[in-house]
């Protein structure tokens, strides 16, 4: 039997996906129901969940959630809804993110809207997986998370809130790896490049600026993010950060936001 051929075990593994009703998130949460895996389509938009498990390979596998992970208590229910539906969450993705504006720069973001994003990148995806991971270390299993950050985690954006949010999250990533490790849960990051997917509405323009000469889709991550999911695949693998941009991370392209006087 190929290696590849099962990258999951559906009778053990389970899945909780946040930002699953567009872009990456949806992408995985959707490849992840075809390979047979349950799992829970977490997303702020109620018709995006729908839409995202209506289209989904095998929508029979797939719980939705909807509610604003910026609030503690819908992070609290979310837990206890994936708990209810499918016992111990052994794969963890955390994409959500709320929409980027270019106006927001670091003399335009107001205080709400940059504790909202650090509140769903950071605090959400903190609280979430240390909760996980609380229950699958009582029940001795292992389990694999993956945290959607960026590559401005490392490079300005112009955009303060989100790359700091999307830098903590990369360290986090690390503390996470190291503190769970020694009970069998791993904990990686996907980096992606230029997506034109949910948030990210991209300038056609910009595939001049990397190197395979095209824009990313959400279905580019969508293998790289099961592959490092997988027990099987990426079992000696934790800490890491995978880039997946096409190559862009090669150059910087952004210039300092214009002003008004």
């Amino acid at each position: 039997m190929s290696l590849f051929s099962t990258p999951f075990d559906p009778t053990r593994d389970t899945a909780l996906v946040t930002g699953a009703g567009n872009g990456i998130g949806r992408a995985i949460a959707q490849a992840l129901v075809g390979e047979g895996v349950r799992t829970v389509f977490a997303d702020v938009n109620a018709e995006r969940v729908t839409a995202a498990i209506s289209a989904s390979p095998r929508p029979e596998l797939a719980v939705p959630w909807v509610g604003d992970l910026a609030e503690l208590e819908a992070c609290d229910a979310l837990l206890a809804t994936a708990h209810a539906a499918l016992g111990e969450i052994t794969h963890f993705v955390h994409s959500a993110s709320p929409p980027r504006r270019e106006a927001d720069h670091a003399l335009a973001v107001d205080r709400r809207i940059w504790q909202q994003m650090h509140a769903v990148n950071l605090d959400a995806g903190f609280h979430l997986a240390r909760n996980l991971a609380k229950r699958l270390i009582a029940a001795k299993r292992p389990g694999s998370f993956l945290f959607l950050t960026s590559l401005h985690a490392g490079t300005p954006r112009n955009l303060p809130h989100y790359s700091t949010a999307k830098a903590a999250m990369a360290m986090l990533v690390k503390e996470l790896a190291k503190t769970f490790g020694r009970h069998g849960i791993r904990v990686n990051a996907l980096v992606p490049g230029a997506i034109a997917a949910g948030g990210f509405v991209a300038d056609p323009a910009l595939a001049r600026h990397i190197p395979l000469g095209r824009l990313g889709e959400a279905n580019d991550l969508a293998p790289m993010a099961l592959t490092v999911l997988s027990n099987k695949l990426s079992g000696y693998v934790t800490g890491a950060a995978y880039v997946v941009d096409g190559g862009l991370s090669l150059t910087n392209w952004f210039e300092p936001p214009a002003l008004d006087e």
